[in-house]
Formats: structure tokens, C-alpha cells, sequence
């Protein structure tokens, strides 16, 4: 498939991203990831836009990998969309029959008609030769478009209602800190969700919300009809970049304090706390394991262990796990072998899956699932997604979920506060609305 493509100079600032957003809105299809200029090492683009699909795959968890693997090798160009967390079931022939309020199929990707690539200081159009003649008028229309006055909070207040109450949550903790001590697990992600139901919102304006709150490095606004995903992610998942693949679990959780000196405070307690440490380092483990079943022999290193990397509103410890791959490695299986993420899961993966299961009230779909894209020369880059909102315009539904890795030395109490703390910018962005 053909592409033609043209380079223009141009500054992304925030007011080009409220425009690109609002003119995109018009296509069935969006995916916009964003930055946010955040210093990483491993990045290719500052933001990426991608609407209109000519071909696209939805699918549910049956052969869900293998469905992928066919359609991007067949393909063989640009591709976006998202991996549920429920597509374990393909991975490891689970089930997953908690409520699910949103709808979200397990899996969904589409070849995009029109892509703008942005770096720091030029964008990147790459338009199917079908419609390459709209390049030009398109960008135009861009630059000339004309952004409704400032978002209008809603007149009907957002009330946020727990799928599980704090009661049960220290039950359902305890129980999974009783199959830590039997052995029957070393380490699980546990979840909850915050949910409102008969609301709308505008997507554009809780997203950009959400973001201002945030600025991660992996911002996502994806929306597929009424399906949306509004995600400010700090976290990756794996990207491979020619025949490197790495992968960024988080694990570990610092509130950010205004007074300076409190804030490094909090830095040093946080990379020496030997519980936060533990956590990640279980799951850098855990990801190294998975790394090394399609790793060349020898390759796969930790990067960074334990590292601290500073946001918005927290502090979170960051380990890289690094390896090469062959050049006949196929993205989808890659993606099958390390899915779900390690992060969201624990050790051992299958067995903390299996528990999860059983105790957490609200199944996941989307929430710790992936968002990204395939590049025609068999690259990929994903993000986890965490700290996101995901709303149903159809059904007015809304839903975010935060979690936390409970280990032996876990204390609910600590725990569910931590949970606060996550869920803090999802509630802060949808009260803009009120």
C-alpha cells in the first residue's frame, strides 16, 4: 500500500492539538498519542495522528493473536488500535465473567487513510494515494479551523459510584494476602473500579483535562463510533524499534509535594523503600522471563532497575528491560508472549490472573489492556492502559480503574489509599465538568 507523503515546518503547541482533536472528531476512527515532550529515551515521534479507516480488524479473544498476526503481515502498513486485557483468555485459555458496562470488543486496529507523523519541529502527512489529493486542503482546513468557544461544563454533576466498596475491598485484600502467605502467589495487581452511569461528556474537552492534570508521556485519545479512550498513561509496555525490544514496568508510587525539599524528600524515600522496591523488582523479573522467550540468546539485560521518574501529580519507580530479536520475529507474537503486561498482573502471571479473577468486581477489558501501532517496517510501540478514562457514548457510561501490586508487607489500608492517589487526576478531570 502507497503513501504519499509531505513534510511541512510547524511548532505542535497546544493550540494545533485542540484543532487537530476537533477536526479529527469527524472520522469514525481516531487515534492521537501524545508525549507531551516528556525526556525519554526511547521515542520516535512527539505526537502522532491517525483517523479514517480504509481496512480495520475487531475481533473478540478467540484466536485474537493469531487474527492480528494475519492482518499486519498482510497489511503491511500503518496500523492503530488496542489489545484488551481480557485477550489472556487467547494467551492463556482463561475466562473473564465479571460485569463489563462498556462494551469494548477485545480487540480492534484500523489502517488509517490519513497520518500526520509530528516531530519537534515538522510534521510528517502521509495520506493513501487514494486520497492523497485531499493532503493539501485537509492541512489547510487544520491550520484554518475554527475551535468552538471553551468547553461548557455539563449541567448534570458526574456522580462517581465504587464497583467495590472499601469494606470489601480489605476483605478481598486480605484474601488475596492469605494465597501470598499459602505460596499460591508472590506478587498481584488488584483493581477497582469508579464508574457513572446515564451521563455524557464531552470526550475532546475530559481528555484535554485529563492531560493538562497529567502530561505523561504516553497520552492517548482513541475512539472507535461510540467507544473512547481517554488515557493519560505514564507507562509502557513494549516497543521494538528494528530488532530492539524493550519493555518499561512500573511498579512503586510516590504522592508529589509542592514544598521542594518535601518533594525530594519523598525521591529518596521512594527509590530506598525496600516494599515499593520489591514490588518492582518481582515484576522486572517477571518481564525479563517473558522478554526471554523470543530473546537471541544472552540479550536480555535490565537497562534501568528501579529508576525514579517524576510526573505530574506522583513519583513512580521504572525499570527497563532490554533485548534483541531476529529480524524474522513477528510483532504479534511478541505482543502474545509478554501478554498481558507483567505490571498488571503479578507472579506468577497465570496464577495471579486466575485470582484476580476471582476477586476483583468489574472485569478489565480495556483498563490495563494497550494502545499503539504498527509501522509498515514491523515496528511497534504500546503503552499500558492505566490512569484512563473510558466512556460508552451509546450506553452514557464511564468508568476508570486504579490498582495496585499487593505483596506480603501490604497493608490495605496503605493500599487503598494508594488507589486515591491514582484515581485523583480521573476524578479531578470529569469534575471539570460539574
Amino acid at each position: 500500500m502507497t503513501r504519499t507523503s509531505v513534510t511541512y515546518t510547524v511548532e505542535l503547541d497546544e493550540m494545533l492539538k485542540r484543532k487537530l482533536l476537533h477536526w479529527a472528531e469527524q472520522f469514525y476512527e481516531v487515534a492521537w498519542l501524545d508525549s507531551n515532550e516528556y525526556a525519554q529515551d526511547h521515542s520516535s515521534y512527539h505526537a502522532i495522528l491517525a483517523v479514517d479507516a480504509l481496512t480495520s480488524i475487531k475481533t473478540d479473544c478467540e484466536n485474537a493473536f493469531q487474527d492480528l498476526d494475519e492482518y499486519q503481515s498482510g497489511i503491511n502498513d500503518w496500523l492503530f488500535g488496542y489489545l484488551t486485557y481480557d485477550l489472556k483468555n487467547d494467551v492463556e485459555r482463561l475466562s473473564s465473567n465479571n460485569h463489563d458496562g462498556l462494551g469494548f470488543p477485545d480487540l480492534f486496529f484500523f489502517q488509517p487513510k490519513r497520518l500526520f507523523l509530528f516531530s519537534e519541529t515538522s510534521v510528517e502527512i502521509k495520506y493513501l494515494n487514494m486520497i492523497s489529493d485531499e493532503l493539501e486542503s485537509d492541512w489547510k482546513q487544520i491550520l484554518d479551523f475554527k475551535l468552538p468557544d471553551a468547553e461548557q461544563p455539563s449541567a448534570q454533576p458526574i456522580k462517581i459510584r465504587l464497583r467495590t466498596s472499601k469494606d470489601s475491598y480489605f476483605e478481598k485484600v486480605n484474601r488475596m494476602l492469605a494465597h501470598i502467605e499459602r505460596g499460591d502467589i508472590y506478587e498481584a495487581n488488584f483493581c477497582q473500579e469508579f464508574y457513572s452511569e446515564d451521563v455524557e461528556i464531552d470526550p475532546i474537552g475530559t481528555f484535554k483535562h485529563l492531560n493538562d492534570i497529567s502530561r505523561p508521556p504516553f497520552a492517548t485519545y482513541m475512539k472507535r463510533g461510540e467507544h473512547y479512550a481517554m488515557s493519560a498513561s505514564p507507562e509502557r509496555y513494549l516497543r521494538k524499534n528494528g530488532r530492539e525490544v524493550i519493555s518499561q514496568p512500573i511498579k512503586g508510587t510516590a504522592k508529589r509535594f509542592h514544598n521542594e525539599v518535601l518533594d525530594k524528600e519523598i525521591i529518596s524515600k521512594l527509590k530506598n523503600d525496600p516494599k515499593e522496591r520489591s514490588e518492582n523488582i518481582m515484576i522486572t523479573d517477571l518481564v525479563r522471563n517473558d522478554l526471554s522467550r523470543f530473546a537471541e540468546k544472552g540479550s536480555v539485560v535490565v537497562e534501568e532497575l528501579c529508576a525514579v521518574y517524576t510526573f505530574e501529580q506522583v513519583h513512580q519507580l521504572i525499570s527497563t528491560v532490554r533485548c534483541t530479536v531476529s529480524e524474522e520475529a513477528k510483532p504479534a507474537e511478541l505482543l502474545r508472549d509478554t501478554f498481558p503486561m507483567g505490571s498488571m498482573t503479578g507472579a506468577p502471571k497465570v496464577s495471579a490472573m486466575k485470582i484476580i479473577e476471582e476477586l476483583e468486581d468489574a472485569r478489565r477489558g480495556l483498563y490495563s489492556g494497550a494502545i499503539g501501532y504498527f509501522s509498515p517496517n514491523n515496528d511497534f510501540d504500546f503503552n499500558v492502559v492505566i490512569r484512563s478514562i473510558l466512556y460508552n457514548s451509546k450506553l452514557k457510561y464511564i468508568s476508570y480503574s486504579v490498582g495496585g501490586a499487593i505483596t506480603a508487607k501490604s497493608v490495605p489500608e496503605n493500599e487503598y489509599e494508594e488507589c486515591l492517589l491514582k484515581a485523583k487526576a480521573m476524578r479531578e478531570a470529569l469534575e471539570r465538568h460539574i
